[in-house]
């Protein structure tokens, strides 16, 4: 008992896989024996049962052509020619004496089955076969009886030792086959598993080899256009995006710390002058004032990385209802014209009349406004900002909105991350606001089933493109 606890099998896939692999191949070859060993079987019993009803026939022709005595001369002459070894024979009564047999010394043993006799002898069976088992011997004989004439009936016995011995050389032959079948099944089952299941291991070191600072490692795909290359190109997928995810909340963190430190320390500054008790009645008025000023500007901050991770996730509370978006755009215009004209830039508006879309007037609002506040920001003076919604008759879908500028525009290495938070162009480093405003916009986009592109070329301006799908009647 302790010595099979001390047998500790491999609890590996590929071993369990190779193992039953094997188990089932060897039950297979085990049926296949046991069919092949029974239908051989049946089909010597076979012919050796139409040799022995032959050889009673052949008695049986001579009993009536020529009598008792030829068959018993034929009989021994069949007896000696093949071997005493081989064939015997008794002549029998209806009552089952025997009163002629060929040399039975060496069947001795083997006596005179009367209720075989008795079937014949009713007509009941036209042959009875049975096979022994001699004691003390390997052997076995195949016995058959019949009647040959009035009252007369033959018992024949043929050795089976032939077919014994056949059988054995069969089993022997199956089985050495079937061992070395067996191994190399296991063998090239092993060496398949392996190879079906080195696509989950390659996964598996890939996996290991990541850390939080190395997420460049991705699994090798072989191009076979099986199982386990669609496995390694959905886990390169996923690494893709976790490394993307990484890499964004590393800025992201970057640039929270870069932004709030600025408001932060302002506070801290207004704080320490009004503990300092340098300054009269009004000076500490504006010291509250910048104070309550910065504490606005986090607060606007804070709410809006909530609002734009709500809006991500799903669990912003949306009030959908058709809004006619060229009102919004038109509200937005109208909000920012002062400060444009203050500028000095050029802001016109192009919409027609009503385009309705479903979504929610306050986010789609915000989103708006941060749009054209973002072009305005961006573009020096004099410059132009114009905002339109062309009106295709034939796209009931969905609608664009376009903000195009004439500013600063975009470096190429920039574009792609215009939109994470917190991101700012090195130009926009000098230049207010907290990063986190086009993100709103692309997470309000999300939320209604849009999307938002840009386009844009350095010292030429940009142009956002939001796409909002349109208002259906139920």
């Amino acid at each position: 008992m302790s010595f099979v606890r001390t047998i500790r099998l491999p609890r590996t896939l590929s071993f369990r896989l190779t193992l039953w692999y094997g188990l089932i191949f060897s039950l297979s070859a085990g049926v296949a024996f046991l069919f092949f060993y029974v239908l051989i079987s049946y089909h010597l019993r076979q012919r050796m049962d139409s040799q022995l009803s032959g050889k009673i026939s052949e008695f049986e022709a001579i009993y009536n052509l020529q009598g008792l005595e030829d068959v018993k001369a034929a009989a021994l002459i069949e007896s000696q020619a093949a071997g005493e070894k081989k064939i015997f024979f008794r002549l029998l009564y209806a009552s089952g004496v025997a009163f002629s047999s060929s040399n039975m010394s060496y069947w001795q043993s083997i006596g005179i089955n009367r209720w075989a006799v008795r079937r014949l002898v009713d007509g009941k069976s036209a042959r009875v076969y049975e096979t022994l088992n001699i004691p003390n011997r390997p052997d076995r004989v195949r016995i058959a009886y019949g009647i040959i004439g009035r009252g007369v009936v033959v018992q024949l016995g043929y050795s089976m030792e032939s077919d014994t011995t056949f059988i054995a050389i069969f089993k022997r032959i199956f089985l050495i086959t079937m061992a070395v079948l067996i191994f190399t099944a296991v063998l090239v089952g092993w060496f398949m598993v392996r190879r079906a299941i080195s696509g989950v291991e390659a996964v598996t070191r890939t996996a290991r080899k990541i850390s939080e600072t190395d997420l460049g490692q991705r699994v090798p795909v072989m191009a076979r256009h099986e199982e386990i290359d669609r496995l390694a190109v959905t886990f390169n997928q996923m690494l893709d995006r976790i490394e993307k995810l990484v890499v964004g909340i590393r800025e992201m963190g970057d640039n929270i710390a870069h932004d709030l430190k600025s408001p932060v320390t302002r506070i801290r500054g207004l704080a320490e002058m009004s503990l300092s008790g340098a300054s009269d009645a009004t000076d500490d008025l504006s010291l509250a004032a910048n104070t309550i000023e910065e504490c606005d500007r986090l607060l606007d901050m804070i709410n809006t990385m909530l609002m734009i991770s709500k809006t991500d996730a799903g669990a912003m509370e949306m009030r959908p209802s058709p809004v006619n978006i060229s009102e919004v755009v038109q509200g937005a215009v109208t909000l920012f014209l002062p400060l444009a004209e203050d500028k000095g830039l050029f802001l016109t508006c192009s919409a027609p009349e009503s385009v309705m879309v479903a979504g929610d007037l306050r986010l789609l609002q915000r989103a708006i406004a941060n749009l054209v506040d973002n072009a305005i920001k961006y573009t020096p003076s004099p410059g132009t900002i114009e905002i339109y919604v062309p009106q295709d008759k034939k796209n009931v879908e969905k609608i664009y909105i376009f903000v195009k500028d004439s500013g600063v525009g975009i470096e190429a290495d920039d574009l792609p991350n215009i939109f994470n938070r917190f991101f700012r162009c090195d130009q926009s480093r000098t230049t207010g606001g907290s990063g986190l405003g086009l993100s709103l916009v692309k997470a309000v986009a999300h939320a209604h089933g849009g999307w938002i592109d840009v386009t844009s070329e350095p010292g030429k301006g940009s142009c956002f493109t939001l796409c909002l799908p349109c208002w259906k009647k139920p």
